[in-house]
């Protein structure tokens, strides 16, 4: 799960132009490219984990969504 960074900032929404704090991680791979372990990491706020994970699961890549936690 992801928390936020070890300076404390806050982690940012992935959708272009967003700028609202992360609620979501979305962990995905391409299989063309990636072993089947590697997981990369998008971050979503709540008006946006849908459109990204919908976007990522059109092309097979998305693998899991989990909650970005407090540190």
């Amino acid at each position: 799960m992801t928390q936020p960074d070890e300076a404390g900032e806050q982690l940012i929404c992935s959708a272009k132009g967003c700028q609202e704090p992360a609620g979501y991680t979305l962990l995905w791979n391409n299989p063309k490219i990636h072993t089947p372990d590697r997981r990369k990491e998008w971050l979503a706020c709540p008006d946006h984990r849908e459109s990204l994970a919908a976007f990522l699961s059109a092309r097979g890549f998305l693998r899991d969504i989990e909650p970005v936690t407090a540190g």
